[in-house]
């Protein structure tokens, strides 16, 4: 890789951490439960970010967004789940398709949502302590990544209609 496409790259994915905490703590955020958890469409930043640039530059803006979102939104306690959940989110995706939407990504939505809900009932349940009690918050997790998927899907059908992952990826 040539030094001009890392820094682009790194610019990319440094605008999409940014994009990933504005839309995850200004736009749509709504706090849920008493555990400090929010529902939130951020993710589907996450995916159009997994989809256009590759995946060590895509995990860093999902980690960093959404690390800087749990920050922004006074749920410290969620930084470092955060940073370690929305990387595997990203993981799903691909980027070697001309077009956002390929059968790859959108079985990759269903994926990014599992390993989504089941890492925060994970967290949820270790700084608990109990295993029961994340249940009750479950049915955010459920709605934010299915709210996400379908926004990404929306996103991407614009942008691959503009023919825009081409034009923005050869900047």
């Amino acid at each position: 890789m040539k030094i001009h496409e890392k820094q682009r790259n790194l610019t990319w994915s440094a605008m999409f951490a940014a994009v990933i905490m504005l839309m995850t703590v200004y736009l749509f955020h709504i706090p849920i439960g008493s555990n400090g958890g929010y529902l939130h469409f951020g993710d589907a930043f996450i995916y159009l970010v997994a989809c256009f640039l590759p995946m060590p530059y895509a995990c860093a803006a999902a980690a960093i967004g959404g690390g800087l979102a749990d920050m922004m939104s006074g749920s410290m306690i969620w930084v470092i789940p955060t940073m370690i959940i929305k990387p595997l989110t990203a993981l799903w995706f691909t980027n070697k398709t001309e077009k956002l939407i390929s059968k790859h990504n959108i079985i990759a939505v269903f994926g990014a949502g599992v390993v989504s809900n089941v890492g925060y009932y994970v967290a949820e349940a270790l700084i608990v302590g109990n295993w029961v009690t994340p249940l009750a918050t479950q049915w955010g997790n459920v709605i934010q990544s299915a709210g996400s998927g379908v926004i990404f899907v929306l996103m991407a059908a614009a942008i691959d209609k503009l023919a825009l992952k081409k034009k923005l990826v050869n900047i």
